[in-house]
Order: structure tokens, then sequence, then C-alpha cells
């Protein structure tokens, strides 16, 4: 056995724990929200609720069986038609999405449904329905997310998850963990299964079985993250000074 220097939150300043605290709830709020944004942006696209390995194939690599206005209709956007309304678009799509009868059949549809958000002048960001033009790009072959969005969806991703779990990992470096391997394990986890998670968003788009790694990823990156969580909150507040742990806040730890 050996001794780490290392202070033990009940050796820390009440303002201390306090902040690490208020950190850790913003953070888990944060986090639930996370999730709860994956489910919404991805749930849904092979046509089923609930979420799904296929569903990640979809957003990333694309749905060889179907369109970008079909895959946005059984996913993101099924609550803003009618069933009915969505089976008639189904069906001009799977007939081959004839633009003959884009006027008859269609644009009565986005008229009523689509075009407060997808007209050029509420959102040049979206496709764009005031137009025949418009609606037929969207009834292109669905290949997932462009590089482009990939690239600049993944730095800020990068970025902004270091900082998350530099954070969370630095007020988890207070608790005691015993053997020491282990607390060095569940702080290293976030960091590469977020290289692998980021990673696998390209791969996906070469082989599929790739989005498997993605839900492997984000399983093992929030499992780091409630670990820490609740460990961190737990020997703060409700947990008794370990046994061996001395005034100095030095912790014994077993390698």
């Amino acid at each position: 056995m050996s001794k780490m220097n290392n202070v033990h939150f009940k050796f820390l300043p009440m303002s201390v724990r306090v902040l690490f605290s208020m950190v850790l709830l913003v953070f888990g709020l944060g986090y639930c929200m996370a999730m709860f944004q994956v489910w919404e942006n991805h749930a849904g696209k092979d046509g089923d609720p609930m979420l799904s390995g296929k569903d990640l194939m979809i957003a990333y690599g694309g749905n060889p069986e179907g369109t970008k206005l079909e895959t946005a209709l059984r996913g993101s956007m099924a609550d803003m038609l009618p069933a009915e309304k969505r089976q008639v678009i189904f069906d001009w799509l799977h007939t081959g999405a004839n633009a003959e009868d884009i006027a008859t059949k269609i644009d009565p549809i986005m008229q009523e449904h689509c075009i407060a958000c997808h007209s050029p002048e509420a959102n040049p960001h979206l496709p764009n329905f005031t137009s025949a033009d418009g609606i037929a790009k969207v009834t292109a072959k669905d290949e997932g997310m462009t590089i482009h969005t990939l690239v600049r969806v993944s730095h800020i991703h990068l970025f902004s998850i270091t900082f998350i779990f530099f954070i969370t990992g630095y007020i988890f470096t207070h608790a005691l963990v015993r053997p020491t391997w282990v607390k060095c394990v569940v702080i290293a986890i976030p960091f590469l299964t977020l290289i692998t998670d980021v990673a696998s968003w390209y791969l996906t788009k070469v082989w599929s079985g790739f989005a498997w790694v993605v839900i492997l990823s984000g399983a093992l990156m929030g499992t780091a993250f409630t670990i820490m969580w609740f460990t961190s909150m737990y020997q703060m507040w409700l947990g008794k000074v370990p046994a061996g742990v001395n005034e100095e806040g030095e912790i014994p730890c077993i390698r």
C-alpha cells in the first residue's frame, strides 16, 4: 500500500464543495438534455419510434431504401403532418415522385403545413418548399449527413465534450476509489469513446456496422459520467470519511 497526496472531498472548503456540486448539477441536467436531443434527432428514422442502430445508420450513412423527404417524415418531422397526408407523400415518392403531381398532390400539403418554416424568408438553411425545384431536391436518395455537416458538428462536439469531462474528471479525482487504476479507467473512458464516437460517424458511411460503435461509445461515455457524477456527489455530502484518510486529506490507495 502506498499513499497519494490528494485532498478528499471531506477536507475541501465548503465553498469548493458547493461550487463542485453546482457544476455537477448543471452538467447532469445538460447531459439529460443531450440524450433527449439525440432521441429527438435520430429516433424513428427507420419507421420504428424506438432509437435503434438502423436509425444511426440512416442518420450518418444515409438510407439506400428511401429519400431525404421520407426519412424526415418518418423521423423528426413525423408529427408535422397528419398520418393520411404523410401517406399521400409516401405513395407519391414510392411511385417515382412524378414532378407533374407536385402542383396537384404535394404543393397543397406543403402550403398548409410546411411553408411556415420551409421558405427562404422563414429559414434560409432549411429546404425551400415554395417551389417545385425545392421539393424535388428532397426526393433524392438519402445519403445521410454531408461531410461538411459532419466536420462542423465534429469540432463542436470534440471541444465541448472534452471541456465537460475535463471538469467532471477533475472533480472526480477528489473521490476515494480503490484500486487507483479503476479511477483512472473511469476518467479515461469518456475521452477515448469520444474519439471512437466521432470517428464512427464518418466510418458508418463506409460500413453501416459502425453505427453500433456509435451506440457502444455513447453507452460507455454515459456510464463513466454516471459513475463520476454519483460517486462525487455522494462522497461530498452523504458518505462518511473513509477509514485511513488523515486530517491532511491524504488518501491511501492500492495500486
